[in-house]
């Protein structure tokens, strides 16, 4: 098609829109929590809150509610995308990064961005989180590590610039050696640098952050159904740093970069406990003899980048959660803390300089990356009002912190079950739970601010992590790596809402028949609204947790809910398309929901 013909067609279609006059500028973001119609942001707003004060759907009319109408993508892959509506638009990111502009009252699509990859390797599946809008155009980060910008009202490329220049190199099956069992399972996991996060629009800069710098070898399940199969951790010096980077919206000039591993000193202090107090299985002399064999292993030191930032315009800072370090699992050459992996961490949104950290596991062993989205609220404590900012962890805790110094002000009640939570892999075998794949992974949290309740979907996923030997590898020499497997017996889900006024408490709980990847909706409707993997979107009174309606939608509900209003008209829209990684039933739909005539 020529570029002429393609702009032809842009400018019918933008006759479709409902209207394209109000742009989403910095005014309009700084107000976003209290926009009641639209949904603005990865998050809703920059609280990440995603708390809509939509009422017209509530607990007395949620029962009525029906589908109004879908969306078919046309891609049956895991479907992980929150779509953002403003001005009665929605904009949709699907899975491979193709993006769509869609009437947000009748699901007409207005036009069509179709991503063409520069390489076929993807570091974490074909699914992204979302895209951002601002300043007249739609931002994407790509599983091929890139930032691009489209046009708001033609979904046309106005820039296009690469994250990384080069990925390094990756875990791959040759490591495997002489093991055969190994080798005839390796079927994931040579893999590059990509983005899985949405970006977020601060000022005038883009935020975004890389994946796939964790470095563990990915093994193919033993049955379809299993939540994810064999993954094995190699010591060795894999990869690169991640990192958190801002560019300017007009031009894609890369502004700042963080990254995830300092310079100097990942080794830090040597900790043998937790900042909270629990003690570690480390071997702190032996890591303090391997920093002379392994002097540089900061060069290669992961942190991947999993989580769509919380600002705090007052304070202007940006709050971001860091992986797993580099190797995965496999600690023996990278003796040290391995700063700021598994940390929630504090940047100037102006400079990307550190503000503070905390690491919530050092010289972890587990996986335990701090992926799901920081969230910010008020925090009452016993000597007045303190900003605060909480953070669902894979570990079982809603960690809050005082959101200008990082100090941890209290934790949660456990969300999951947890045992030998620290406890070191061994030749034998140690079961642990949550472990990498339970907890509260990137599902998104949600927040009332009336009732100050923190709506968090964790799953229950014991695993066994198991430190192997290869007989030689290419070297001659017996090879070490650490496996980690989930455990063949019942796994669940838990929504848990998790009062911040008592101190973390835990107001109620609901248990699911699967663990449950996607996020959480809250409302003013007093509704919480959540997906599962067997297919059910489903609403529950936010006070007591009772299941108030349910509806199937024919794939896995793996993604997080949003609201929004359009002529009077409330509306819940969700993707469903199922997580590969869990064995969840593969779809491609948006799906959207209101109550029969608008509820008037």
């Amino acid at each position: 098609m020529s570029r002429a013909v393609s702009y032809l067609l842009a400018g019918i279609f933008c006759a479709c829109l409902p209207t394209f006059a109000d742009e989403v500028d910095v005014t309009h973001l700084l107000s976003a929590q209290k926009n009641s119609g639209d949904w603005l942001s990865y998050g809703h707003d920059y609280s990440n809150q995603r708390f809509s004060p939509l009422k017209q759907i509530n607990r007395q009319t949620v029962s009525h509610l029906v589908p109004r109408w879908i969306y078919q993508t046309g891609y049956s892959a895991s479907f992980q995308a929150t779509p953002l509506e403003v001005d009665g638009v929605i904009y949709l990111s699907m899975p491979f990064n193709h993006v769509s502009a869609i009437n947000a009252a009748t699901g007409q699509e207005i036009w069509r961005y179709k991503h063409r990859r520069v390489s076929t390797t993807m570091c974490c599946g074909p699914a992204n989180r979302g895209v951002a809008v601002a300043q007249g155009k739609v931002f994407i980060g790509t599983v091929d590590a890139r930032l691009i910008a489209l046009d708001k009202a033609t979904g046309i490329p106005v820039w296009d610039v690469p994250l990384v220049t080069d990925s390094g190199p990756t875990e791959t099956v040759e490591q495997l050696g002489a093991d055969n069992r190994l080798r005839e399972k390796a079927t994931t996991g040579t893999t590059g640098v990509g983005v899985n996060m949405a970006p977020l629009v601060v000022k005038d800069k883009v935020i975004i952050g890389i994946t796939g710098v964790g470095y563990g070898l990915h093994l193919e399940a033993e049955t379809p159904d299993a939540p994810v199969g064999t993954v094995v951790g190699f010591a060795g010096d894999f990869g690169r740093p991640g990192f958190y980077a801002a560019f300017d919206v007009h031009t894609g000039k890369r502004i700042w970069q963080f990254d995830t591993v300092p310079d100097s000193g990942w080794e830090g202090e040597f900790l043998e406990t937790t900042p909270d107090g629990l003690p570690l299985p480390r071997d702190i002399a032996g890591e303090k003899q391997a920093m002379k064999q392994f002097p540089d292993a900061g060069r290669h030191g992961g942190g991947s980048a999993w989580t769509t930032p919380a600002f705090d315009p007052i304070s202007n800072l940006l709050y971001v959660g860091i992986g797993n370090p580099s190797p995965q699992m496999d600690d023996s050459s990278r003796p040290g803390d391995n700063l700021y992996t598994v940390s929630l961490v504090a940047l100037d949104a102006d400079t990307g300089e550190l503000r503070w950290n905390y690491q919530q596991v050092p010289h972890d062993l587990w996986g335990y990356d701090v992926a799901s989205p920081p969230v910010l609220f008020d925090y009452q404590s016993r000597t007045g009002p303190v900003v605060a900012v909480g953070q669902a962890a894979k570990t079982g805790w809603f960690y809050v912190h005082d959101r200008l110094t990082g100090k941890l002000m209290y934790k949660s009640q456990p969300f999951v079950p947890q045992e030998n939570l620290f406890a070191p892999p061994s030749p034998e075998g140690t079961r642990v739970a949550p472990g990498a794949i339970g907890g509260a992974s990137w599902s998104p949290v949600a927040y009332n601010p009336s009732s100050g309740l923190a709506y968090v979907a964790a799953s229950h996923v014991p695993v066994r992590y198991t430190v192997k030997s290869l007989a030689v590898n290419k070297d001659g020499k017996p090879q070490r790596y650490t496996e980690l497997e989930p455990i063949n017996e019942p796994q669940w889900g838990t929504l848990t809402a998790i009062s911040t006024r008592e101190g973390g408490k835990i107001h109620w709980q609901h248990k699911t028949e699967q663990p449950l990847v996607g996020g959480v909706l809250a409302t003013a409707g007093n509704l919480v609204f959540m997906g599962e993997g067997n297919g059910y979107l489903s609403a529950y009174d936010a006070d007591s947790g009772e299941l108030l309606w349910q509806f199937q939608c024919g794939a896995g509900v793996n993604a997080p809910p949003v609201s929004y209003e359009v002529n009077g008209v409330q509306y819940v829209a969700v993707a469903a398309g199922g997580n590969s990684l869990f064995g969840f039933k593969g779809g491609g739909a948006l799906l959207v929901f209101a109550l029969p005539s608008g509820g008037k």
